[in-house]
């Protein structure tokens, strides 16, 4: 079944191209929604796709690129888009 998810993740996530790595993610496991770094020095998004798929891909989150150091992901479920069709690097 389709969900989506807003999360933020918590750590050493800006300055080590965690956007970037969210992003090829995200896109591999055809999910739509959008990412982007916050005032806070924490990473947020929303993703949407199917339940397995966004297991695999918060198991990507939650190591993150490599020089990355994640300390936590805040995950909620959220309303469904119907008229989203890729995800995207906000700024």
């Amino acid at each position: 079944m389709a969900k989506r998810v807003s999360f933020t993740v918590h750590g050493r996530v800006q300055r080590v191209n965690f956007r970037n790595f969210t992003n090829k993610q995200a896109k591999a496991y055809g999910l739509t929604g959008w990412v982007r770094n916050t005032a806070d020095n924490t990473v947020e998004g929303e993703v949407q796709g199917e339940d397995e798929v966004l297991e695999k891909f918060f198991k990507d989150i939650d190591v993150g690129p490599r020089y990355a150091i994640v300390e936590k992901v805040e995950k909620s479920d959220i309303e469904l888009l119907y008229d989203e069709f890729f995800f995207m690097i906000r700024r």
